[in-house]
């Protein structure tokens, strides 16, 4: 009898974002933050600082499908901590602030779903295994997906490290005056959303490899998926767009902010992206290459 979905890719996605983690607390650590974007705090305290919020969000999304993934593993008895985990991870809205990203005391209750999920996902790798999925059908489709989200990103990533990206291909150092007359980078050092939203892209297309066996869980998990990658889609492309096109000059034509939930056209846009995403992935599963471990 299956215990449920192996843990690979879940492993393989805490591993990811831990590694992102590590950079912004290093880079966070050592650059002044009025190079940065919203932070106000020095040195380790401020790389720590800019961890906790990135622990928030986006990962407190991520750690949802984790939360998921790893219950479909487990015994039925563990939704008393699942449950609560993603309730914890969901206050993300209302202890995050894009205009202020330096941590305090309430970034601790959406962090506590993500140590909860941590816990589950170790419970499930017991039970279940550490080993990948075995190939899929689309796995070829994914690796181009990631290979062209990881081009857009080049910038974003440097930026990540504490440099601008070099030549000319990308805006980066180039001065430009905000709205309100303020000088600063087209593209700043330190985190990015449009980042944010390539990881969150990538994160679905890897949990989107795991095969739930279960009907109804297969459909929870895959409709959340599709949400993650229609969100993270169009906060990757709304940034980029934004950074090397308007601020080029060679447009004025801005994409609106995505990062909060509003009734608004660009809502609408992810809402049916993830329906159909859901739709494809779940496509997918007719043809299953999982096999239980």
């Amino acid at each position: 009898m299956s215990r449920g979905p192996s843990q690979g890719e879940a492993l393989a996605t805490w591993a990811l974002w831990g590694l992102i983690a590590l950079c912004v607390i290093a880079t966070y650590s050592r650059i002044d933050p009025s190079e940065t974007y919203h932070v106000s705090r020095e040195g380790i305290a401020g790389g720590l600082s800019r961890a906790l919020t990135l622990v928030n969000f986006p990962f407190g999304l991520v750690a949802i499908a984790l939360v998921l993934i790893a219950a479909a593993a487990l015994p039925r008895s563990a939704w008393w901590a699942a449950a609560p985990a993603i309730g914890l991870c969901a206050t993300i809205p209302w202890f995050n602030e894009q205009k202020n990203l330096d941590a305090h005391w309430g970034n601790a209750i959406p962090a506590l779903g993500v140590v909860i999920a941590a816990v589950l996902t170790a419970a499930a790798t017991r039970r279940a295994g550490q080993s990948l999925a075995s190939r899929r059908p689309w796995d070829a489709a994914r690796m181009i997906i990631v290979a062209l989200v990881l081009v857009i990103s080049l910038p974003w990533i440097s930026a990540e490290l504490g440099f601008h990206f070099p030549g000319d291909v990308f805006m980066g150092e180039e001065i430009i005056p905000e709205k309100d007359g303020t000088l600063i980078a087209a593209v700043h050092l330190g985190h990015h959303h449009g980042e944010d939203g390539a990881l969150l892209l990538i994160t679905a297309l890897i949990l989107s490899r795991v095969f739930v066996q279960t009907r109804g869980m297969r459909i929870a998990i895959t409709s959340y998926l599709g949400l993650m990658l229609s969100y993270g889609a169009v906060n990757c492309i709304q940034d980029a767009w934004n950074e090397q096109f308007v601020k080029r000059g060679w447009t004025d034509a801005r994409i609106p902010s995505a990062i909060l939930p509003s009734a608004s056209p660009i809502w609408i846009v992810i809402a049916t992206l993830a329906a159909l995403s859901a739709v494809v992935l779940l496509r997918e599963d007719k043809r299953p290459s999982y096999s239980a471990p």
